[in-house]
């Protein structure tokens, strides 16, 4: 199955974020930490280019994530041309007091204070931007929501004597290249439930928790190791309506409820702290998919 999702107003939305751009200093790009270049946006990525637009990128829901995966992607996205990355989590008061500071820094000429530093904050749905938002102004200005694309209009801000900040509704792109991301995406709640089937997304995320954090698994569900080994992502969504005791009338597996129950403890952490993708695995699935590619993303060369 290859998910796609691209409700209407992100059209409308796009074309009111280029008009912003084109005003801006900093772009802070929220990206969830624990799949940084699937949650990255091309089309925010091609609109800063076209206006040379610097960009913070702030790796949220950090401590969901895989620590050694993050400074990875930190020591990655830190290597491009005009690009600050930083790995925090958005309801922490002290990881966001950092952000202001971080974004004086990528534009020194607006530094003596006679021009506003202007800022714009853009992202997916469902990554922090509005939690980001109202840690920043210290008010609740922008709604927050379990659902992905709460927000759904601009909303600009003082952010102190001389910033602005514009918050921005979560933008998708028309077509999801890879599927593998559209799965991530799902997985990680960025994308609208009627899109998706919670069976083939926890199958998904199953296999890649079979492969890179087993031990957790194990230790969530109680599961013998050398089971582990026999298993594969049906067994694992099947194995979870064992042991959290979802039935149906009739005494069969109900997975439906089983996948919810895998996918919500993935997205709470309650499974561990984990990333599912990392620059080399990155790196890996474009050289699978796309055998001309020689690096990681050929959207990461063109910054240089």
């Amino acid at each position: 199955m290859s998910i796609q999702w691209f409700p209407g107003h992100m059209t409308s939305a796009r074309k009111k974020a280029a008009e912003t751009m084109a005003i801006t200093d900093v772009v802070i790009e929220v990206l969830d930490a624990r799949i940084p270049e699937a949650s990255s946006n091309p089309m925010i990525h091609e609109l800063r280019l076209h206006r040379q637009r610097v960009c913070l990128k702030v790796l949220n829901k950090a401590d969901l994530a895989d620590p050694a995966a993050t400074r990875a992607w930190l020591d990655f996205f830190n290597g491009q041309k005009g690009v600050k990355a930083v790995a925090l989590s958005c309801k922490k008061p002290g990881d966001v007091a950092r952000i202001p500071g971080l974004c004086q820094a990528l534009a020194p000429h607006r530094s003596d204070g006679t021009k506003l530093l202007r800022i714009m904050i853009m992202g997916i749905p469902n990554v922090g931007k509005s939690t980001l938002m109202n840690a920043l102004l210290k008010r609740r200005v922008a709604a927050v929501g379990d659902e992905p694309a709460v927000t759904k209009s601009q909303q600009t801000f003082d952010l102190g004597s001389h910033m602005t900040i514009t918050d921005t509704p979560g933008m998708m792109w028309p077509k999801i290249e890879h599927d593998s991301d559209g799965f991530m995406l799902a997985a990680s709640h960025a994308i609208g439930r009627n899109a998706v089937i919670d069976e083939e997304v926890a199958t998904f995320l199953g296999n890649l928790l079979l492969d890179r954090y087993p031990e957790l698994l194990a230790a969530r569900y109680g599961i013998a190791p050398e089971r582990l080994e026999a298993m594969d992502g049906v067994g694992v969504v099947e194995t979870v309506a064992a042991r959290r005791g979802c039935r149906l009338k009739g005494g069969a597996p109900d997975l439906e409820k089983a996948s919810q129950i895998l996918l919500n403890d993935y997205r709470s952490g309650a499974l561990g702290r984990i990333s599912l993708e990392t620059p080399e695995s990155r790196r890996a699935m474009l050289e699978r998919t796309i055998p001309e590619a020689t690096s990681l993303g050929a959207r990461s060369d063109q910054d240089s």
